[in-house]
Parts: structure tokens; sequence; C-alpha cells
């Protein structure tokens, strides 16, 4: 492609030069960083740029990205995280509007030249532009994803995404931040057409020519679009207001029986779209603005913000010196071919794009894990989420069998085997047989100390853990367990593995449980205490999930396994004693043949549809010799839960099994569900304070039992404050 004329500003991340066909090109790249993101100076340079724009006479514009395979990711959260008061905001706002505006009102076409990553106020740019191009690149993801920070679009995002695709669609983008692939894109109008990268440039000049020649599109409802699903609910649920009412109505009820009110950003970025359908621009510019700045500055924000910054330095977080070289594990085995092996093997060629070869020992277990990763292949092309050659291609890196064919020269073995010492010391034993002297072990143990599953390894030091959670496809977190005599090449090695799996990967020191299973255990077994006591399942379950964990305690231990839990809870009971040691009834439960949803038959009854809510199965009651007639106040028995996971964390950091705070929290967020929006159990601890956490401790330590005694940190650091 020959320029024609350069006319370079001399602006820090926008340059415009004027290419073929007498059009602009304005390419955003901001020096010094990998991608793009808008910062506070953005809307002066952008100004700067519009003023030459408007000086010249071109046939149209074409904004595009100067970084390799990513567009503009969003707005800098440092520069939000800086804003202390609702003047600050509103002014970013402001601006924002008034450069988007101008954009917008440009008497030549602009056309988004999209390829990569288009974030948050990235794409909120691209919608101010009069159309969009996109390339099919599997990076290329589109998404307003600001409701995940606990904030909302506030750069006219709620204003025009709703005119670009309809309410309907616009809610469900911004309402969960989901990433918008670019046939669905397409699809939903989002964008005006998809290419291959190649073809972009071609792709975004032909839409130029075609808006020239009619630069304004007609609003004129298609009444040819009756004929879908779609058009019916434009025509009965976007054009009149009964529609419009009953649509926000569902939209608020669905939010909240997700968000059980505890993450407003949702609720208020329904409010702005209801704005916008007032067809009052400043009406929704002001509502959307007024909503965006009490956001920015509000509790959940602040925690969803700060948790953003610890996940970011996590990544970036080697948990070994500088100096160790982490060994490439090209070949991965793993032992068993139940749910965790099949999900192991699975991320690790999926993810890792890395071979595996799994054993079990009967040919059922072979061909589930097998079935598994080819439904999820399968499930992938079908929703183009990659084609059936890639898919067949990421099938073909796992292979499997019922010896140890295959695992002479792996790198690592992974082993997710039933809960036994004595089993797992086994497969060490036979992986040092088999296997190179280099070769690591991994095991995937859920309680057992990997110092035990060592004890009678030749080689201790390639021995490490690696709990991760199920589903492993779709849980987030990776907790790697490291002995003293673990070498720092394995750790280096393991979590650079795990980082390619795709997982966010914490490290923590041996010990009984190490820290996710020992800080779920105590809120567990107080759940249990609670029902042994007289309180109802509905109750216990309904308290937690109100106060924003993804599933009640009970129902986790039904999904967990109760007889998995038998396993794991006696580990933890020897080495901790009585505020690890279940009540009583529970030893019943197992005699009755109860295991969990597994064998449909736990706490719920399984019987029935799986669509149809889960109720408790009332015989439950009677096998765990207790009637369930006990109220208890809903805040009494979260805080009885809660505080016991709590007061457990600060043992850990404590007694050095965690490194960090940051890594607790983390750890608690996306391995057990601990509720995002108050930070995990160490900033909850920081914004209650220890002595407040201390006398809830005390108060419950006084009326309910000795296992409520607040830890000797906690204690400390209480009577530091006063």
């Amino acid at each position: 492609m020959n320029s024609t004329q350069t006319n370079k500003a001399a602006i820090a991340s926008m340059a415009l030069e004027v290419i073929e066909d007498n059009i602009a090109l304005v390419r955003i790249d901001v020096v010094g960083e990998k991608q793009n993101t808008l910062r506070a100076e953005f809307a002066e340079e952008f100004n700067q740029i519009i003023d030459e724009v408007e000086q010249q006479e071109l046939t149209g514009v074409i904004i595009c990205s100067g970084k390799k395979d990513s567009f503009i990711v969003g707005a800098d959260i440092n520069m939000l995280n800086a804003l202390k008061t609702a003047e600050q905001v509103m002014t970013l706002s402001k601006a924002g509007y008034e450069v988007f505006d101008r954009l917008e009102n440009l008497n030549v076409p602009v056309v988004a030249e999209i390829h990569g990553a288009c974030m948050g106020g990235g794409l909120e740019l691209t919608l101010a532009c009069h159309g969009r191009v996109c390339s099919n690149f599997a990076g290329t993801l589109l998404a307003l994803p600001e409701v995940q920070l606990g904030l909302l679009p506030g750069g006219g995002g709620t204003q025009r995404l709703p005119a670009l695709i309809g309410v309907a669609e616009a809610l469900g983008m911004m309402t969960t931040g989901k990433n918008i692939r670019a046939a669905k894109a397409r699809k939903i109008g989002l964008v005006d057409d998809v290419t291959d990268p190649l073809n972009l440039r071609k792709a975004s000049i032909k839409r130029i020519h075609t808006l020239k020649r009619r630069l304004k599109k007609s609003d004129d409802f298609d009444y040819k679009t009756l004929l879908t699903v779609k058009g019916w609910q434009h025509l009965l649920l976007e054009k009149n207001q009964m529609g419009l009412n009953f649509l926000f109505q569902q939209a608020r009820k669905q939010v909240h029986s997700k968000t059980k009110g505890n993450y407003p950003a949702p609720e208020k970025i329904i409010d702005c779209v209801e704005a916008w359908t007032s067809g009052e621009r400043q009406y929704g510019y002001k509502t959307e603005s007024k909503k965006f700045s009490e956001l920015v500055l509000s509790d959940e924000a602040k925690q969803l913000i700060s948790l953003f910054f610890a996940v970011t330095q996590l990544k970036k977080d080697p948990f070994v010196a500088a100096d160790v070289d982490a060994k490439k594990l090209s070949n991965v085995g793993v032992l068993g071919g139940g749910l965790m092996g099949a999900g192991i093997a699975l991320v690790t060629a999926n993810k890792a794009n890395t071979n595996v070869r799994l054993r079990d020992i009967d040919e059922s277990g072979v061909n589930h894990a097998l079935k598994y990763s080819w439904k999820v292949f399968q499930t992938a092309a079908k929703r183009r989420h990659m084609t059936r050659q890639q898919a067949q291609q990421k099938m073909s890196l796992i292979s499997a069998g019922t010896d140890y064919t295959g695992f002479s020269n792996v790198d690592i073995v992974i082993e997710a085997v039933f809960e036994s010492l004595e089993l797992k010391q086994q497969m060490v034993k036979d992986i040092e047989k088999i296997c190179t002297k280099e070769t690591i072990f991994a095991t995937n143990t859920s309680s057992i100390p990997i110092t035990e599953i060592a004890a009678k390894a030749k080689r201790p030091e390639n021995v490490i853990g690696m709990h991760y959670f199920s589903p492993v496809d779709k849980m987030p977190l990776l907790e790697i367990v490291v002995t003293e005599q673990t070498a720092d090449w394995v750790i280096a090695s393991v979590v650079k593995l795990g980082k390619r799996q795709g997982k966010t990967v914490i490290v923590v020191k041996d010990g009984a449980g190490f820290y996710t299973s020992r800080i779920l255990a105590p809120y567990l077994s107080e759940a249990g205490h609670l029902l042994a006591e007289g309180v109802c399942v509905e109750d216990i379950d309904k308290a937690l999930v109100n106060y924003g964990y993804p599933v009640g305690p009970i129902t986790l231990i039904d999904e967990v396994g109760i007889d998995v839990g038998s396993k794991i809870t006696p580990v933890l009971a020897e080495a901790f004693g009585e505020r690890m040691t279940p009540a009583d009834a529970f030893v019943k439960l197992l005699e009755s043949g109860r295991q969990g949803r597994k064998n449909g038959k736990g706490f719920y009854d399984y019987s029935g549809s799986g669509k149809s809510k889960k109720q408790v199965d009332q015989t439950v009651y009677s096998d765990l010799g207790v009637t369930p007639d006990k109220k208890i106040d809903a805040d009494v028995i979260l805080e009885r839960c809660n505080l016991m996971l709590v007061n457990e964390a600060v043992r850990c950091l404590d007694e050095g099994i965690l490194n960090s705070p940051r890594d607790g929290d983390i750890g608690a967020i996306f391995g057990l569900g601990f509720p995002a929006y108050l930070g995990g159990p160490f900033r909850y601890a920081d914004s209650i304070g220890a002595d407040k956490l201390v006398e809830k401790l005390q108060h419950f330590e006084q009326t309910v039992g000795s296992r409520f005694a607040p830890c000797d940190a906690l204690i400390k650091m209480a009577k530091a404050n006063n």
C-alpha cells in the first residue's frame, strides 16, 4: 500500500497519516506499553487528531492499533483508581463524552479497524464510529467487562450499545462483561464485517466507501425481520413501552438472582440503559456519569480493582529466585482417568498445547478421559471457538492406556488417584522406576501432606503438590504445594506449566490441607455443627449464598462428595484438633450410604430432572438424628461459618503456609468462591479491623464453643491497634 501523504502529529499515543483514496489513518500506539489503554490525556490527544482531520478534505477515517494482535484493552485502571471525588469522575466522563461526540459527528465516515482484544473504553470508542470491521483472528474479542471491576461503561457505552444492537443484547453484554467473538459480533450487529487479518485494511476501506454512499443509516424497522425470533423480540419488547418495562423488570430479576444485591454495578447498568430509552442523549449521559461516579467510589469497586491488581502482580511472580531456570515440560503424564485426571489432561492439551499420556487401571477410566476431552473440543468447534481441524489437532495430543506405556519419556507425572497415602506413595515408587531422574512427580491430593507422600521417594526433591479444583477446565486456581525438600527448578517448572494451562497460580508451603482445604474445612464443619443443632439445610445454604458464595456449604459437601470429605476430615482433625472435628452426627451419613450427588443420595434429592430446583431430602434429618426446627438469624449463620474460615486463613499466614495476604485472598476467591466484593479473607479482615474480628470470635467462643478462639496473630494485631 502506497502512502500518498504523511502527516504525523507530535502526539505520544497517536499518529495520523493519509493513505490511498484520501483516507486518513489514525494509528493508536501507546509508547512503552505492550497494549493500548486509554489514559487521562487521551481526550486531549484525540481532540488534536480530530482538529487535523477537520482541516482536511478527506474521504473518510480509519482508526486502528499499532500494537500486534491487540486493539485497545480498555481504560487505564490506575487512572480510575486515582479518582477520589465524584467531581473528578464526572470531569473524566465529560471529557470522554465530548471527544466521542466529536468523532460521531464528523462529516466523513469513520471506521474502526479491530484486530485483537477490543475491551471497555476501546469498544466504546468504536461505538462512536460510523462503522466497525474486525478480523477473524482467534484473539479478536469484543467486550464491555467493566462490571467485573464493579463498574459500568463510562464513555457513553450504555447509550450507544443498545442503539446499535438492541436493549436485550446490550444488557446481556454489559451486565455479564462476557467476551464476544468475531462471528457473534457480526451476527448481533456489533460489527459490520468480519474478514481475515490480511484483508482487514481492504475491508475497512470498502466500508468507508459504503458509508460514504449513505452517510446516514436508516433506523426504520425492517419488517422482513418479523420472520425471525429476534425480529419479534425487537417489535414486541423494544418498540413499545410495555415491552420495555417488562424487559427491564426481567433483567433486574435475573441480575438480583445472581448478585443477591452484593454487586451494585449490574443494576446501575440497567438504570442507564433505561435512561437511554427516553431518547434524550444528555439525560442518558447524565445518568451514566452519575452512576459511574457512584461505582468508582464504592467499596465493592475498590475491592474488585484491588483484586485485579493483585492477580496482575501474581501473574508476574516466579515464586523462586530470578536466577532459577525453569525446565519446559513438553510431555506430561497423568495418572487417573476420573473427573480430575480427565480435566488435567484436557487443560494440558488445550491450553498448554502439550502432549499428554494418561493411564487408568481399566478401560472405562481411559474411555471416560478421552470422551471428556473430545466432547469439549467438539463443542468448541461447533461454537466456532476453534475449527474442526484444530479440535482434531488438540485431541491428537492426548493418548491413554491401562499400563505405563509412553511414560518413560514424560517430564512430569501428575497423579489424580484416590485420596489414599499408601496408593500415592506406591505411585511415586512406580514412576521413579519407569521415568528419568529428572521426571517431576506432582500429586493432586486435597489434604495429605506432600512430605508424607514423598517420605519413601528416592528423589523427594522432585515431588511437589499440584492441587486443582473441580471441574478443572472451569475453576481458575492452581495451588502448588512445596515441601522443604522440593527443588527450586521443580517449583519454577511447575509454576510455568500451571500458567500455560491457563491457571491462576499460588505457591504455598506443605502442611495438612495446605491452604485452601485447610480454611475450607472449618467453614464446612461449622455448617455441619449448625445442622446438628437443628438448623435446616435450606437456611444454612441460603445465608451463605445471599452473602456472596456461589453455592451454600451443604450443597458444596454434596458436590465434593460426602465420602471424599470423610477421607480429608480425619487428616485435618488429627493435625489441628477440635476446630477441624466435624459434628458427631455426620459420621452416620456414610453409614446410610450417602455420598452426595455422585450416587444421587446426599443432603439434597437428585431423583428429579436436572433442570428442576433441587429439594432437600427430608430423610437426611432422621439419618443425622436431628429435628430441623431451630431458627437462627442468617447473619449469625454466615458469621459462624465465615469467621471460622477467616480465622484459619490468618493462622496460615502466621505459620508461613502462605507467602503473602495477596496469595491468601486470591486462593480463597478463585479456589473456594469467597465473595469477591469483600476482597478475600485478609482484605475483609482489614476492612473490619482486627479488634472487631477478635471481638466477634470471642463472642462465639463464649456462646458456641472453644473452636472460635481467635488465633494468636489476630490477638496481637488487635492489641497493636489499641
